[in-house]
């Protein structure tokens, strides 16, 4: 068992709101030069970019995370994680087919590139990606688990977008084994202020819209395993509890 460091919510410029400068293989060198060991990109609503991004962690010894940040019917953001990549791409499809079809305006909210991993524009989202999907939170997590995932609420003490602010309180149902907050130094008053957070695994991550603010040492987990398949298999098992 060993202490990695993580960072499991970023975005890379495929979101509307990422910086163009945040290709998959750019955010896959930076979380390694920050020394991390294990990383999940997570754009809103799609898994696009992943293919790239894995191709370059990989390249660089990074253990990548196949993810998404789904905005639900509530206009809640859940941090979806998946254990392949395989089935994060199964999902991205779902979730295609049940998004508001919106078109993006590139002159209010930004580009939204879909790169290879030598950071060539391959592609672009047409469609507006922040909008809300036609999955409610209640809904959320069966559907996840059906493609092998799990997922949980995103930066609960934040403002917008948070469970907490949306709903006025972190529900008991439905069931989420983890919950993700922005900061560490909230811990302590969220789990008092909300006792159903007490036996939950509390998960530590940036939200990054741009290099610079990928994660460095900060969080971390111990994580059996040395290859990729028994890190993420001990990551998951980690997050299930």
């Amino acid at each position: 068992m060993g202490k990695l460091y993580y960072d499991l919510h970023t975005h890379s410029c495929l979101s509307p709101c990422g910086s163009n400068e945040s290709t998959p293989a750019s955010m896959a060198g930076f979380g390694v030069l920050n020394g991390l060991n294990v990383m999940a990109l997570t754009d809103h609503n799609t898994c696009a970019n992943c293919p790239a991004f894995f191709k370059a962690a990989r390249a660089y010894g990074l253990v990548p995370v196949a993810g998404m940040e789904l905005t639900t019917a509530e206009d809640i953001h859940a941090v979806c994680l998946f254990e392949t990549l395989e089935a994060a791409l199964d999902f991205d499809r779902e979730v295609e087919k049940r998004r508001m079809p919106v078109k993006n305006r590139e002159e209010i909210f930004g580009e939204q590139l879909i790169m290879n991993e030598n950071d060539e524009i391959i592609g672009r989202q047409e469609n507006l990606l922040i909008t809300a999907a036609d999955i409610s939170l209640e809904e959320a997590p069966a559907l996840v688990a059906q493609y092998g995932g799990l997922c949980y609420p995103a930066h609960i003490d934040r403002e917008a977008n948070g469970v907490i602010a949306v709903l006025g309180t972190f529900p008991n149902e439905p069931f989420f084994a983890c919950a993700e907050l922005r900061d560490p130094a909230n811990e302590a008053a969220y789990r008092a202020d909300y006792p159903v957070l007490q036996n939950k695994t509390l998960v530590f991550s940036s939200d990054a819209h741009n290099l610079a603010d990928i994660n460095g040492q900060v969080n971390w987990l111990e994580l059996e395993g040395e290859s990729e398949r028994e890190i993420l298999q001990s990551l998951f098992e980690r997050l299930r509890r």
